[in-house]
This record gives structure tokens, sequence and C-alpha cells, in this order.
């Protein structure tokens, strides 16, 4: 060896020798899928079918997000929108519970009688689709997916806050853990429902409401809502019924901070959807947990107390799931979700803690509080936790319901005029479609200008299928331009209450890897792929980008 070539390689090895220690062949990816959510496993299934080589990052040892961990009454009002990979997956449910050996303690014909009404009939045997099922059964067959599909898998790993994002101008060139892990790829899919790595890449962003006049709108910003919210003006709010100076009950804000329509910080309440089983053989009765605080349910006691005949599905929703389990819904911890976006992990934490106190709580006040009506207790003594369910988190779900929490804002943000039924203006460049309601739950508890307590923050109004844009998936070109946001994507407070359903997720993971593959083959920002190539591309996918002619079914 020369002089000459020994001295060239010493140049080298000092100039670039750190970046190629860094750059660990085992850590070099075509394409970077941060986040465990349904929507990122179809995201990281799809780029690996098109010859990517692909890493999909869990912060925790499962994957599926809520879809596989309680949220199993999938909200699919129209399941010939859903196409491609989600219909697959879905596909894959309805065959597993064709085996009657999936049936080990009900009746298939019978368990779809009773939940025919809450879940769009949940099946629909023209296309061998099925969207109410078991958690665990939902997990194995994305796991199975994922393997097929040749994806890496990270379980345990979470993005590094503090400096964990390394860029070169708008481009991320790496992204580090906790562990010290770091991923170097191409392009980055945020597949999150905190919006974690776009927020720590520099992308602007939003939490909470805009107000009516942001993008001229009429469900936005604070509002009550007089004529449809629940009623509870005729509930004393003072921890002492009568006395002002007892003091307000917990998470009930003392006046009204803004006026209708005007915008704040406040995000819909958060829950953990359960599941319970009604089957002695596999159940577990729930528990008091230590950090009960009677207070926090004192609203809803007193509305049973006004009410004595309400029921129990009246209070919380039991919708029934395969092999006599529920999702159960409705266990929303008003006020207690407002700094989960911004929060850093320890902080989370404490959050989900106080959701999943507050979830066990009102389940064992339904059962045991004398206070509540007799024939509410017992229904509720029927009911507890399934022993086949979540055995590594003490058959609790594992993913809080973070219904939303950071957006983005983005190329192109998708507004109520692109969602209303009435004088829409379609969003351009679709890659998915959209068409559950409108539905924000309740944001928070308070009294009212005549001092009445209220409700605040719902919406509920039916829309009629929608196109998504592509646009509303990528940050802003100056911003960043190897990203993707299925997620936490680019839509105001209104539009993201109806796309945010994890059918809807799914797809736009899906949609988002194809742009990903396509930016990458060409060498170019994801803002600058060519729609109409990538819109080819999904429909030979068998995407559904468009609202068609079908019917519901």
């Amino acid at each position: 060896m020369t002089k000459i070539v020994k001295t060239f390689i010493f140049f080298w090895i000092t100039l670039f020798g750190f970046n190629m220690c860094a750059t660990n062949k085992e850590n070099v990816f075509d394409i970077c899928v941060y986040g465990e959510s349904a929507s990122g496993v179809m995201a990281a299934i799809q780029a690996a079918r098109l010859g990517k080589n692909v890493v999909l990052i869990s912060k925790n040892q499962h994957v599926g997000g809520l879809a596989t961990s309680g949220l199993t009454a999938t909200d699919m009002n129209r399941n010939d929108m859903v196409g491609g990979i989600a219909r697959e997956f879905y596909q894959r449910i309805y065959a597993y519970y064709q085996d009657p050996a999936a049936w080990r303690n009900q009746d298939r014909d019978e368990f779809f009688i009773q939940s025919i009404r809450r879940t769009y009939r949940g099946k629909n045997d023209d296309r061998q689709m099925q969207w109410v099922y078991e958690s665990r059964i939902a997990e194995k067959i994305m796991l199975d997916m994922l393997e097929e599909a040749g994806v890496k898998l990270w379980f345990n790993e979470r993005l590094q806050f503090e400096d964990g994002i390394k860029k070169r101008g708008t481009r991320i060139t790496a992204i580090s853990m906790e562990s010290g892990k770091t991923v170097n790829a191409k392009v980055f899919i945020d597949a999150t429902y905190e919006g974690d790595l776009m927020a720590k890449a520099g992308v602007s962003y939003t939490v909470g409401r805009e107000s009516n006049d942001t993008y001229n709108e009429t469900l936005n910003g604070y509002r009550i809502n007089y004529e449809n919210g629940t009623d509870l003006s005729a509930i004393d709010p003072y921890i002492v019924e009568g006395d002002k100076s007892s003091g307000l009950l917990p998470y009930i804000d003392s006046e009204i901070p803004l006026g209708q329509g005007e915008a704040d910080h406040r995000v819909q309440a958060y829950c953990y959807r359960m599941t319970l089983t009604d089957d002695p053989d596999n159940r577990i009765k729930i528990q008091k947990p230590d950090n009960y605080n009677p207070l926090w349910y004192e609203v809803l006691v007193r509305r049973i107390q006004q009410n004595p005949k309400l029921t129990l599905q009246d209070i919380i929703t039991l919708t029934p799931m395969p092999n006599r389990k529920t999702d159960t819904n409705h266990l929303d911890f008003f006020g207690a979700s407002y700094d989960y976006a911004e929060a850093n992990y320890n902080k989370r934490k404490e959050i989900e803690q106080l959701h999943k106190d507050y979830a066990l709580g009102m389940l064992w006040l339904l059962e045991h509080d004398p206070r509540i009506p007799e024939h509410i207790r017992t229904e509720m003594s029927d009911w507890g936790l399934p022993k086949d369910e979540f055995e590594d988190t003490g058959n609790f779900p594992y993913h809080i319901y973070v219904r939303e929490a950071r957006r983005m804002i983005g190329e192109y943000v998708m507004v109520e005029k692109n969602v209303a039924k009435e004088n829409r203006e379609d969003a351009q460049h679709p890659v998915g479609v959209g068409s559950y309601a409108l539905d924000c739950h309740y944001v928070s508890k308070v009294i009212d200008k005549e001092g009445k307590l209220r409700y605040e923050g719902t919406i509920f109004t039916p829309v009629i299928p929608y196109t998504i844009s592509y646009y509303s998936l990528t940050p802003k070109k100056n911003e960043c331009s190897n990203l993707l946001v299925p997620v936490c994507l680019s839509a105001s407070h209104v539009a993201f209450s109806s796309i945010r359903m994890e059918p809807v997720y799914m797809v736009l993971g899906q949609s988002a890897a194809v742009a990903a593959s396509m930016a990458i083959d060409k060498n170019t920002a994801v803002q600058d792929i060519i729609y109409d190539k990538l819109a080819e591309k999904l429909l030979e996918l068998k995407q559904i980008i468009k609202p068609g002619n079908t019917k519901p079914h």
C-alpha cells in the first residue's frame, strides 16, 4: 500500500469515521416508522412490501395502539370506504372468527345479534370483513402481518426529547432513543398519537381548539351546547351541597374564561377503553384502587340520584365483543388530559395512572357505593377484568385513549368545510376517505354565566364520506422535507374530530408509506412527489381515496 493511499484512508476515517461508527448498518433504514399505532403498523407493512428496509419503533412491548388495547368496537360506519391493507386486516379478523374454535364460550350468530346496533352490524359477509374482535387476537394478526412483510421491530424504545433529532437543512438524518440507540433513515413517519417526532423536528403544530374565526368554522372553540348537551344544571357543584364556601368539586372550572367559539388549550376528555367480561371462568373482580377519590364521581352520583331509573348502559357503554367481552366506553375523565400532549414521559405516566385510577374507581363505585341504585350495582357485579387479555399489564389496557393531542399545521389544513355535509369544499389530492360523524367528547365541566353546572365542548354531527388531502400529511416543506404524519395530521379541531378514527388512521398510514417510498425512489422531498403517480399506485393497491357510488352495508 503506497504512502499516498494510506494518507487518503487516514484522512477519510478522520473526516467520516465518527459517522461511520454512528450509522451502524443495523440502525440504517430506508423508512423509520416511529409509533406503534395501527396507522404505524399499516405504514410499516406497506413500506416493506414495496421493498424498503423498514423499522417500526414501539414505546412499549406491543403493536396496534388503541386498536389492540381495548378500542375494539371499531368506529366504522362505512366499511365500503375502507380499502387497502386496512381492509385486509379486517378480513383476517373475519377469517379468524369463522373458525368455530375461536368461539370459546359463545355462539357466533348469537353474538352478532347482540352487537348489531352499536357496531354497524360488526361484519360484512360480502366483503368478508369484521371490525369487532378481541384485542389480543388483533395484535397477533398485526404481528403476523409485520413478520410476513419483513419489518424490523424495536420494542420499548422512546424518542429522546432533548436533542433527539438530527437534521441537515430540512431533512431529518437521524433520531436517538433514550436507550442510546440511533436510527438513520431516508424518510420518517410519525405514527404516534402525541406527535412527538413531528414536534421535536421543528414542525408547526397546535394543541387545543382554534377559534371559529381562524378557519371560518362554526363548531370550533369553547362551546356550551345548551340544546343537545347533557343537562347538569340542577346538580349542585359544591363539595358540600348548598355551601359555596366548601369549594367546587374537583375538575370543575369556576367561571367561563372565554366566549362561545373562542380558542383555548383544552382537548376532549381521555379515557381507557376497558375490556370487561361477564364470564365467571375468565373474570377478575375489580378492586378499589389505592388512589380512590370519591369526589371525582360526586357529579355522577348526584346525577344518578336525581335520575334513579338510569341503567348501567346509560352511564357507561358496554359494547359486546366476542367471547362475552366488551369494549367499555365513557369512562371519560373531564379536565385531566389538557397537559398530556406537551408533557414529558414522567408527567404522562402520572396522567395515565390518574386515568387508570379514575376508570377502576368508577367501575368499583358503580358496583359498591350504596348511593347507587341496587339495579345498577347488581348489573355491574356481573363484570370484571378478563384473565386472557393484557396479561403483562395486570389485565388492564396498555394504552390510554389519546383522542386528540398535537395537530400539525402543514401544507394543507383539513377544516370544517372539507368534511361538512352542506356547502362542502372537497379537499384535493386525496389519499383516503373519512366518513364518521364529527365526534368530540366533552371537554370540561364549567359553571355557566347563570351559575349552573354544564358539560362543555361536545360535537356530534353526521357527515357523508369526504376526501382527505395528501398535503395534510406533509409538514411545510421549509420545515421538514422527509417526514409524513398520518395521525397527528394537519387538521382543525373540528375536522380532526371525524378524521381521528382508527380505520382512517390505518388508511392514511398505508398512503403515507407509499408516498415515502416514492420520495425515496425519486430522491425528492415528500412534498414534491407527483401526486398523480401516488394516486395511481394507491388505486393499484386497492386503496380507496375518493367516495364512490357504493352504498353503505
